[in-house]
């Protein structure tokens, strides 16, 4: 029997009679010979997930070793009819919520074997980006803080490319498009509790961008607590999910000294932090002391003693489990127009810049409160 060393001298170099050395392309038979298995157990070994004992993965992967064979992902992908590819388009990369999204998306989903192909799109709607995305055979597309049109649905749907929406709807339902989104309508809701139960009367909001669907279920929320006992809104300013313009809506509602809210609910973390630099430095107010603020999200910095944000946290462990169950579910051929609308409860987190009374640091709390007509 040949041993490993012998084998990988004989089959990856040949001499022609010339006496010149000629690469020898190694292949997976090449290696099935030498790691004395079948071609399809070296195929297995090579694939995430596939069934294959330690043993001879162990041995496949010595062989592969020696003989400096590397797959062809190419070629199987011809073979296979899957390119394990999925497309994942963002928009807003600056707002602090989604670098965490797409570094656990895309190890979530090396987890089953996938590799991610990332598209950053300027626009609230991505239909020319998933058409470019469509020319590399991809085998799914996630869209984060982005939607399509109801025509590339289609065009997806007959492709047989499942397509998963993070953290939005699309504002018509499509039966093949799925979607995961934490609860915002109970994440309003519950920040509006909160505001009233501190005694606050004059409650502003700062809206993302006024089109998207977070936005909209989160300011949806937010009015049916105020609405349980009487209270409108204040005042209202958009600050388009941006530091910048938050930072303009701050200084818009609050531009008259005798009448200005004495709280604010702005849709995103991001957005929140600047209406807090804005309060403190610009106007000289103090936080929460004369205003109480609540964000949306969650995000590292909510956290930090300068802060010390008041939000409704996101579940982004579950909401990126989730979308990945729900492209395999949806590559399998096994998930219903039900399953495919994932929605996840989040929770309220009381911080100091809304209650000075709040210990710093402070652990999540599940809220009392609860949206009854939703």
């Amino acid at each position: 029997m040949l041993n490993l060393h012998t084998y990988a001298n004989r089959f990856s170099i040949q001499h022609n009679p010339q006496g010149s050395i000629l690469s020898h392309i190694v292949t997976s038979f090449d290696v099935a010979r030498l790691a004395g298995v079948s071609q399809s157990a070296v195929s297995r070994s090579f694939t995430p997930g596939a069934s294959v004992s330690e043993q001879t993965r162990e041995r496949v992967m010595q062989a592969a070793d020696k003989l400096g064979y590397q797959p062809n992902a190419h070629a199987r992908s011809l073979i296979t009819g899957r390119s394990r590819i999925i497309g994942l388009v963002v928009s807003y990369l600056d707002n602090l919520f989604y670098p965490a999204v797409l570094e656990q998306l895309s190890k979530r989903l090396q987890l089953d074997g996938f590799h991610v192909l990332l598209f950053v799109s300027d626009h609230v709607n991505s239909d020319n980006m998933v058409r470019e995305i469509l020319q590399y055979k991809v085998d799914g597309i996630v869209l984060g803080a982005t939607t399509l049109s109801s025509g590339l649905a289609k065009q997806c749907s007959d492709a047989q490319i499942p397509v998963v929406l993070f953290n939005r709807i699309m504002a018509k339902t499509h039966s093949s498009v799925g979607s995961v989104r934490s609860d915002n309508l109970q994440g309003g809701y519950e920040i509006a509790k909160h505001l009233l139960s501190l005694g606050r009367k004059k409650i502003a909001f700062i809206a993302g961008r006024i089109d998207s669907s977070t936005n909209l279920e989160r300011e949806q929320g937010f009015i049916a607590g105020l609405a349980e006992v009487g209270m409108p809104v204040f005042a209202r300013a958009t600050g388009n999910y941006s530091y910048e313009d938050a930072t303009k809506a701050t200084l818009e509602l609050f531009n008259k000294k005798r009448n200005r809210p004495d709280a604010v609910f702005v849709a995103s973390d991001q957005m929140a932090l600047a209406v807090i630099d804005t309060l403190r430095y610009q106007l000289t107010l103090q936080v929460p002391q004369d205003v109480s603020v609540a964000g949306f999200d969650n995000v590292p910095q909510a956290s930090w003693p300068a802060y010390q944000l008041t939000t409704y946290a996101q579940p982004i462990a579950a909401m990126v489990e989730a979308t990945a169950q729900l492209l395999q579910n949806q590559l399998m051929g096994s998930s219903t127009v039900k399953d495919r609308n994932v929605l996840i409860p989040g929770q309220l987190i009381v911080r100091q810049s809304s209650d000075s009374r709040a210990p710093m640091h402070a652990p999540m709390i599940t809220s009392n409160f609860n949206l009854t007509h939703h």
